[in-house]
């Protein structure tokens, strides 16, 4: 038996994956800028959605970051979002194990493009 992990996109139904591509197209940035000032994970959430518009991105990475930005963009989840202090923690559980299943694929320039559409100042070169 290899131990390897599906290819998640394959493992999502074409349907579901379109219907989650939709909705994160449709709401995500109407949504994170909305509340981008009251979550810490807001730079994540956009470097994973530029991530996931990027081309030369596989097609199993998408899948797992489309599916977290959905479950993000969704009104109803575990712990509804209007709920003071808490109310993001599962969003940001849920971005945070996607981002650790697929970290290799986020790259300097998506980081980059979502401090740009945040409005946040370019990180300084490490060299």
């Amino acid at each position: 038996m290899r131990n390897e992990l599906p290819d998640l996109a394959k493992a999502q139904l074409p349907a579901v994956l379109a219907r989650n591509t939709r909705k994160v197209e449709q709401s995500f940035w109407r949504k994170l800028l909305k509340v981008a000032g009251r979550i810490p994970f807001a730079e994540d959430a956009a470097a994973a959605y530029f991530c996931a518009a990027d081309p030369v991105t596989p097609s199993s990475v998408k899948g797992v970051l489309i599916a977290a930005l959905a479950y993000f963009v969704t009104p109803v989840d575990l712990i509804p979002d209007f709920i003071a202090g808490i109310g993001f923690t599962d969003d940001a559980a849920v971005l945070a194990m996607a981002l650790s299943l697929v970290a290799g694929h986020i790259k300097p320039r998506h980081r980059e493009r979502a401090r740009a559409a945040l409005g946040l100042p370019p990180l300084p070169d490490q060299d």
